[in-house]
Parts: structure tokens; C-alpha cells; sequence
């Protein structure tokens, strides 16, 4: 085993040149892989650390260095891994992603566990491996795999002895993912202004339901849900069934893919196929959909629709759309006063489109300043 020495300015400097090589031909960011297999016994390091103390510390170094000829190199805001291992530290140099899981049911819901508890340690960005990397998943695991891993706040087809390609597991999973990505992308408003939300406050991406809910005691034991941002939440499914169970604390949620519409506060215990999970937003939220399901990265303001889910009477709810460089491009206010809805758009954007989800009949009245 070869251990490059990054407490040596000079190694990490020749470690840093061969990446930069590939930096010039185009790549433009690099999977840190391993990290965490430091031997402890017959090692010296440069400036004298301690061996055992370093296997932790390691990782950060790994990190570290290669993160800052990306950020050198592409700019700030332009440098982005996908790490393996880290230590306390390492939430600065995103992103991770929760190592070698197995293609089964017990180790999907393990892996969601894992990702809670890294998000408890501050850690803004995780994935995972869709479908599992070691093994090769049955088509039902894989689109059941495919719902949490889209959305998840970064989405990987990975593993180890077979390509994940979607058309090698049967021709359900093309549509599947198909329709699950073009979802997604339709939905990076929301989620990249929880991603530059994140950045600003620390807050993670995806948060255990007790961060969201934190008078919810129900909530302090759910590890099989968690919040995409601060409105959405995901439950995956973890039965070839198709049951799930799941909880939703208090208010109003509405399914983003089945339109229904449910009272929180209780289970819910559902049979979903494999177009459908419980997806969910919650009352007060204004989501914002973007024009273009073909790619991720677009301009979020053009043409984007506009959407109150169960805003409630006296509420007033913000949103902001961000550009895809994390600068402020909208900022929307709306506080609903009985049966109508205030809405005041700050900011230079396209057309935009408003729709209202609620049972009752609500009017809209919309300033743009």
C-alpha cells in the first residue's frame, strides 16, 4: 500500500499536479475514493502526528487537498467532490456519499439511516449508491432504490459487478427513472434554493424529521422519512409489496405525483406502484416548478409556475428562486387574508405562473415590484 503524506506541503503539491493534468483536459471534479483504510503501526508522518490520531484526520487532508486545486482551479463556488470518508471538518468539502451498500431492502433503509445521522453531524450534501453496490439489485429493488436515490439531494446509478443503467433491469425502470428525473428537474428551484439555504445556514439538505419538527416527539424516532429541504417530505419504499407506512406531523400535505391530499398528525399506511412513493408538501409552502424537465441546471426564473399549497389564513410565506451561480434572482412574499391570496414578486424574471392548492375557492392578487 502506497499512503501519499498530506501533512507534507510538498507531497500534497505533487499529488495536486496530476490532478491538475486532468483538470486541463476537462474534468472537472473527482471522486475521492477510500480514505478511511489508514494503517496506524510502522508510520512517520512528516510533521510528527500521531498514526492513530491521523486515521481520522486523514480524510480531512485527503480532502482538503484535492478540494482546494478544484476551488484553485474552477473558482470559488466551482469546487465539488464525492467523498467517501470524513471526519469532523469534511462538511466543508462536499459532497459525500454513504460507501459500499448492498442491493436489498434492509440495507436500503440502513443506508437512509446512515445519511440521517450524517446529516445530524452537519453535513449539508449525502448520497448513495442507487440500487446498492455490492450485488446486483432485482428490477423491484432498483425502482423502489430509484424513488429515494433521485430524490436525495444528489442522485447516483453506481455499482460493482453491473452497469445501473435503467434498460438492463427491465423496460418499467426507463420510465421510471425517466419520470422521476424529469420530476426533479422541474423541481430545482426548490431544490437549489434549499442547496444555497443550506450553504448559508449549515442546515442540512436532508434533515431527520425531528429537525423540522422539533415539538413533534413522534418525530425523534423516524428513520425511515426524512425532509427534502424545509417543505417537502420523502418516504421511500422499503416492501416489494409496495406498503408503506409513514408519518406525517400536523397540517395539511399534499403528494406531489398522486394529487391527494391528506390531514397530518397520524400513520398512513398506503400501497403505492412503482410511479408513485409519498412525496409530499406541506401546508404554507410556496413551490416553485421551473420550466425544463430535460435538464437540471437552467434558468429557474423563466417561465416558472408558481405554487400555494394550502396557504393559511393569516400566513405569510417566502420563497426565493436563485440562479444556478447561487445569486438571488425572485423573491416571492404571499400572506393570505381570508379567501385571497397577497402575492408581491421582487426581482427581475420572465412570466410567471401562479396555481393555488387548497379546497377552498381563493382569489389571487399579484404585485410585482
Amino acid at each position: 500500500m502506497g499512503v501519499v503524506d498530506f501533512t507534507n506541503p510538498e507531497a500534497a503539491h505533487w499529488y495536486q499536479s496530476f490532478l491538475k493534468m486532468l483538470l486541463d483536459m476537462g474534468v472537472d471534479c473527482f471522486k475521492t475514493d477510500f480514505g478511511e483504510r489508514i494503517p496506524v503501526r510502522d508510520i512517520v508522518y512528516f510533521d510528527g502526528s500521531d498514526p492513530v490520531k491521523m486515521h481520522n484526520y486523514y480524510t480531512y487532508l485527503y480532502n482538503k487537498t484535492v478540494f482546494d486545486l478544484l476551488e484553485r482551479e474552477k473558482g470559488s463556488g466551482e469546487a465539488c467532490l464525492f467523498a467517501r470518508s470524513a471526519t469532523v471538518g469534511g462538511q466543508q468539502f462536499p459532497v459525500h456519499w454513504g460507501g459500499d451498500c448492498s442491493a436489498s431492502y434492509p440495507s436500503m433503509a440502513e443506508t437512509l439511516r446512515g445519511g440521517l445521522s450524517l446529516a445530524c453531524g452537519g453535513f449539508g450534501f449525502w448520497s448513495h449508491d442507487i440500487s446498492g453496490f455490492e450485488q446486483t439489485a432485482s428490477a423491484d429493488i432498483y425502482k423502489r432504490w430509484c424513488q429515494f436515490g433521485v430524490f436525495s439531494s444528489h442522485s447516483r446509478l453506481h455499482g460493482s459487478v453491473s452497469y445501473r443503467v435503467p434498460w438492463l433491469f427491465d423496460e418499467e425502470a426507463c420510465d421510471v427513472l425517466r419520470e422521476l428525473v424529469n420530476l426533479k428537474c422541474r423541481l430545482m428551484p426548490y431544490i437549489y434554493s434549499q442547496a444555497v439555504e443550506t450553504h448559508i445556514s449549515g442546515i442540512p439538505m436532508m434533515r431527520p424529521m425531528f429537525m423540522e419538527f422539533p415539538e413533534d416527539r413522534m418525530c425523534d424516532v423516524l428513520d425511515k422519512e426524512y425532509m427534502l429541504g424545509d417543505s417537502i417530505l420523502v418516504a421511500p419504499v422499503f416492501k416489494e409489496s409496495g406498503e408503506c407506512e409513514y408519518y406525517l406531523p400536523k397540517g395539511r400535505w399534499y403528494n406531489l405525483i398522486t394529487k391527494k391530499t391528506y390531514e397530518g398528525g397520524s400513520w398512513i399506511k398506503e400501497k403505492f406502484d412503482y410511479r408513485s412513493f409519498p412525496l409530499l408538501a406541506r401546508e404554507n409552502t410556496i413551490l416553485v416548478y421551473g420550466a425544463r424537465e430535460d435538464v437540471p441546471d437552467y434558468d429557474y426564473a423563466e417561465n416558472a409556475e408558481v405554487c400555494m399549497v394550502y396557504l393559511q389564513d393569516g400566513h405569510t410565506e417566502r420563497q426565493r428562486i436563485y440562479s444556478v451561480k447561487g445569486e438571488k434572482l425572485v423573491e416571492i412574499e404571499a400572506v393570505r387574508r381570508k379567501d385571497t391570496i397577497h402575492v408581491v414578486v421582487k426581482g427581475d424574471c420572465g412570466i410567471l405562473r401562479f396555481t393555488v392548492i387548497s379546497e377552498e375557492t381563493l382569489k389571487l392578487d399579484v404585485v410585482k415590484e
